[in-house]
């Protein structure tokens, strides 16, 4: 595919909506807008046995020199990622200067109900497996 227009979030559509995943007894939920005016903002949130143990702001944010995923990990000040690709259900956004993660990655499977999340960096590599879910 070809490269986007840098102010175009087109590619990243994929990630619109509520999506849920579980992962031993913690459970994860992002949450995207569509993609206006140049944004999509995100929300996610980890439970353990019922209660809020992480959560994050996230957006996606088209500029003149690009596309990036900046991350507020529980408030934090925001940590810039580049994205490298974005094709057909995958984008992949990178900041080799930080520690963890380096890497970003989404992508969708084969049906448009699981989404997979995927971070590397100094402290390895981890998945996470999202399923469609519906917003309340």
């Amino acid at each position: 595919g070809l490269a986007p227009a840098p102010n175009d979030l087109e590619g990243f559509r994929f990630l619109e909506g509520s999506w849920k995943g579980e992962s031993g007894k913690a459970v994860f939920e992002e949450r995207w807008t569509d993609a206006v005016g140049g944004t999509m903002l995100g929300v996610a949130r980890t439970l353990a046995s019922g209660k809020t143990v992480a959560f994050e702001f996230l957006r996606i944010v088209a500029r003149e020199d690009g596309v990036f995923y900046v991350a507020q990990p529980n408030g934090n000040p925001p940590t810039e990622f580049k994205v490298t690709r974005v094709f057909a259900g995958e984008a992949v956004f990178e900041n080799p200067q930080h520690d963890h993660p380096k890497i970003i990655r989404y992508r969708l499977g084969e049906s448009d109900s699981v989404l997979t999340a995927e971070i590397e960096g100094d402290e390895g590599k981890q998945a996470f497996r999202f399923e469609r879910a519906n917003a309340p």
